[in-house]
């Protein structure tokens, strides 16, 4: 399983116009390959007077499903340019589609693909870039006379606290990088002599503007 990757925050669009044409970018987070296909078929459905719609994602902790589409355009001039956006900056489970009216001027082979990789680089900086890192869900139980010094440390650390329940002993909860779980552990009972009881709990992903 994958423990960090960089995809897009979520939904995002964008429009520029060039040479009269205009391109309208649609961005999403596609986790498999029938959501991406969903989101170009409604964009699609949406866009229908449209001259082009043409799509590309990737998919999967190795890119394992890319696809590339240039509905229309001349072969090679706009799906694979998009696609080659997105594997130039990384993203992983990210559909992008660029809907072109056309102006009535002709861009000619290399003018399409700087039209279509301009786009898609818009409509990525529109749906925002975030970092998507595995974490483990760790609980903290000390005395409460540890609190005070514990809670601060945690406080100030760069160890994200989701929550400080009070019960018979003090439960804190906060998130470790995957990573990072052995060092934490060894920070948390040297902080506490030891008396410290740390469990870990569930994984998740956290996400953080990249």
């Amino acid at each position: 399983m994958r423990k960090d990757y960089i995809t897009v925050k979520g939904y995002g669009s964008s429009e520029i116009i060039i040479q009269k044409s205009r391109f309208l970018t649609f961005v999403n987070r596609a986790e498999n390959e029938h959501d991406a296909q969903a989101f170009i078929d409604e964009i699609k459905s949406q866009h229908k007077s449209a001259n082009h719609n043409c799509s590309a994602y990737l998919i999967g902790e190795h890119d394992s499903v890319q696809k590339a589409n240039d509905d229309g355009e001349p072969s090679g001039t706009a799906g694979v340019p998009m696609l080659e956006v997105l594997k130039k900056q990384g993203l992983k489970d990210t559909v992008v589609v660029v809907t072109r009216y056309f102006g009535g001027i002709k861009l000619g082979g290399g003018g399409l693909i700087r039209a279509y990789g301009k786009a898609t680089t818009e409509g990525i900086e529109a749906a925002q870039i975030v970092k998507r890192q595995l974490h483990h869900l760790m609980k903290v139980s000390v005395e409460y006379s540890w609190l005070g010094k514990v809670e601060n440390e945690v406080r100030s650390s760069s160890y994200p606290l989701q929550r400080i329940e009070y019960a018979e002993s003090v439960e804190i909860y906060l998130y470790v990088p995957v990573a990072m779980e052995e060092p934490f552990i060894e920070w948390i009972t040297e902080m506490t002599n030891g008396q410290a009881v740390i469990e870990r709990n569930s994984q998740e992903f956290l996400e953080f503007n990249n």
